[in-house]
């Protein structure tokens, strides 16, 4: 790794074409509002670096991916507080959703309230065989204000999302693998070095390519085919005023590697 840089609760290492944000606020990884505010920042910063063309997201330590907000920010019941939180947590999560590249969550450990809801914003989400699961929030009066009412469902059907958020239930690594929530378990200790050969096989890609892909499998999430089919096409002939489409074509012609510039 090279390039480390230290920013309220946020590491930053990259290697190559991918860069790994690193949740850094011991003991369990918690979100503050500077710390969500440093991401949807850094988020930026990433999406206008031409060189970076993946995303890894993971937990310091052994124990915890994240586990959410620390509830002492809504102890005193100051609705103004509740909201600026809310608003925080929702522009850092969606900033990453809207990351222009592939973003993978390495979950290694627990992955409570606004910890999996950063994880849900994730492209791709790889748990360690030990990691825990859940959205914690009604138990406590509250709910998931960062995605997880919308994104969960999505990705386990309703039933299971009711069965996490209305009931409280934790799933454990395998069972997030058997429903739908992460794509992959991993041995303890090595989620990071999975997520990252992930993130390096999508930096095989060209990266225009990629960011018009992602565009519009997640716009599949509000509109219906009808709508995106069209877009879909006027995308491929959008791809042709890239220089990664002449590259990319140039290149397997000649039969060679190619080397994509990102635009």
């Amino acid at each position: 790794m090279n390039g480390e840089q230290h920013r309220q609760g946020l590491e930053l290492e990259r290697q190559g074409c991918v860069a790994v944000v690193t949740l850094a606020n011991p003991p369990a990884n918690t979100w503050t509002r500077e710390s969500l505010a440093a991401l949807a920042r850094l988020v930026g910063e990433l999406n206008a670096d031409r060189d970076i063309y993946s995303l890894v997201v993971t937990g310091q330590g052994e124990k915890f991916f994240s586990a959410g907000a620390d509830l002492k920010l809504f102890a005193d019941g100051d609705r103004a507080a509740a909201r600026a939180t809310a608003r925080s947590f929702g522009e850092a999560f969606e900033a990453l959703a809207d990351f222009r590249g592939v973003s993978v969550a390495a979950i290694n450990g627990y992955a409570m309230g606004g910890g999996l809801e950063c994880a849900l914003a994730c492209d791709i989400r790889l748990a360690e065989e030990q990691a825990v699961l859940a959205l914690p929030e009604a138990a406590v009066g509250l709910l998931p204000c960062a995605g997880g009412t919308q994104l969960l469902p999505w990705l386990v059907g309703e039933g299971w999302a009711k069965r996490m958020i209305l009931c409280g239930e934790r799933v454990d690594a395998a069972t997030a693998l058997r429903i739908g929530l992460v794509e992959e378990v991993v041995p303890r200790g090595t989620v990071l070095d999975r997520a990252l050969a992930v993130a390096q096989a999508a930096t095989l890609q060209s990266p225009s390519s990629v960011a018009a892909c992602k565009r519009l499998i997640q716009s599949a999430r509000r509109l219906p085919p009808v709508h995106n089919l069209p877009s879909e096409r006027e995308a491929f002939v959008d791809l042709f005023e890239t220089e990664d489409q002449r590259e990319g074509v140039a290149a397997f012609l000649a039969k060679r590697t190619p080397q994509w510039r990102n635009g």
